[in-house]
């Protein structure tokens, strides 16, 4: 026999029956015992294998664990974070796992790479396309940044503005050095200005940024929003930095349960404090959405180069609120909060009894129980309290009882 070969216990009983003068009918009646309680202990003990590393294991849409490239140059660092774990199950629903589009015919043309349509009160998703594909949130993150705040910070504590306010990149509400802003204000800075420079105000009252992203995680994974990853309070690209299209749905429908961010995401304006010589000023929401689309009763957009153009969205009409969310979007041929007015309107069109393809969960699933019926490696299996049989589980202790019965037989045979 090869050395490169495993000697089965077949080969093992041919060596003993020509090694002590058997009988070709006595190895044939050993053979038999020894399958026989292969057969038994097979079923009874199942073979532990080393277990697969979770790298190794592919789940979910292939090339969709992670944001596309190019990777913008903030998340260039070495060394680079892993991709975040596929859930052993889709969150939402088996539906949820899809690559493609899922639910009726006659969605519109978007150009959103992923893309959720939900009823925001009862969750049910009624059509989706990649909704877990990872993707960069941009400025779409800032749901969950102000979802962190309502929950950890007093609406009408003051926070002092800072140079460094001031200076951060990308869009600000306008908060400088010596300007003083209650965490509300902040909130409104923050979703109706998309400004970055009330992010980072509300993190550092959160504790400095890596509080705040602690905060912003723990939330994601208490609601079951598990391909979010914060990378920064703002939304700006950051290493690690990942949402989905079903997450932002998600994030965004558990925001609007928040009478502060309902009232504040709806807003048309507000009068905002100014700071040193600079005077106060009226805010404005820049969401095209809410001036635009009839029933609109809140949303943000993002975008930066990496991330593409971004939008999560609700509106109402006749009593039926829906929740749209787009991710990796394009401005052309038609500007994103057309295509999401879009799918709104195709949404409000479907039927009410649209069966549903998903849900939107209320928190995350619980991990899987563990498999009772089959022992660790290691384990012993007894018959009972006090049972003078103990067998060590694995296959290896079934070739060895095969081999135990089979000897008998033939000793028996001689």
């Amino acid at each position: 026999m090869p050395a490169h070969r495993r000697a089965s216990p077949d080969h093992v009983i041919i060596a003993t029956w020509e090694g002590h003068g058997g009988t070709p009918e006595t190895y044939s009646r050993g053979v038999r015992w020894a399958a026989a309680l292969t057969l038994v202990l097979a079923l009874a003990c199942p073979a532990t294998t080393a277990p697969v590393p979770a790298a190794d294991v592919t789940v979910g849409c292939r090339g969709q664990q992670v944001p596309p490239p190019p990777a913008a140059e903030e998340e260039l660092v070495d060394p680079a974070p892993g991709p975040l774990p596929w859930p052993d199950e889709p969150v939402g629903g088996p539906g949820m796992g899809t690559c493609e589009e899922i639910g009726p015919e006659g969605a519109p043309e978007l150009t959103a790479e992923s893309w959720v349509l939900a009823d925001l009160d009862t969750g049910a998703v009624l059509a989706a396309k990649a909704p877990h594909a990872r993707h960069r949130p941009a400025s779409t993150l800032k749901v969950l940044t102000a979802l962190a705040a309502i929950r950890t910070l007093d609406p009408n504590t003051v926070v002092a503005g800072t140079a460094a306010d001031q200076a951060i990149d990308g869009s600000k509400a306008g908060i400088g050095a010596g300007g003083q802003y209650t965490v509300r204000q902040l909130l409104a800075g923050l979703l109706l200005n998309s400004g970055n420079d009330t992010a980072q105000a509300l993190a550092r009252e959160m504790g400095g940024d890596a509080a705040a992203l602690a905060v912003m995680t723990d939330i994601a994974r208490e609601l079951g929003a598990l391909d979010t990853r914060p990378a920064t309070p703002s939304g700006l690209d950051g290493p690690g930095m990942a949402s989905s299209a079903y997450d932002l749905a998600l994030l965004f429908r558990a925001a609007m349960r928040e009478p502060l961010f309902a009232q504040t995401t709806s807003l048309d304006s507000i009068p905002f404090p100014g700071y040193g010589e600079h005077p106060g000023f009226e805010l404005y929401n820049s969401s095209k959405l809410l001036a635009r689309y009839e029933g609109t009763i809140g949303g943000k957009t993002g975008y930066t180069e990496a991330a593409r153009h971004t939008l999560v969205a609700a509106a109402e009409r006749d009593g039926r609120r829906l929740v749209v969310a787009l991710m990796r979007g394009e401005q052309k041929p038609e500007p994103m909060w057309e295509q999401g007015a879009d799918l709104l309107d195709w949404g409000f069109d479907l039927p009410a009894t649209t069966p549903a393809v998903g849900t939107l969960v209320e928190a995350a699933p619980a991990p899987p129980a563990p498999d009772t019926t089959t022992l660790a490696a290691g384990s012993t299996l007894t018959a009972g309290p006090d049972a003078s049989l103990v067998l060590p589980i694995g296959l290896g202790a079934v070739g060895i009882a095969g081999l135990v019965i089979g000897g008998l037989a033939l000793r028996r045979g001689r």
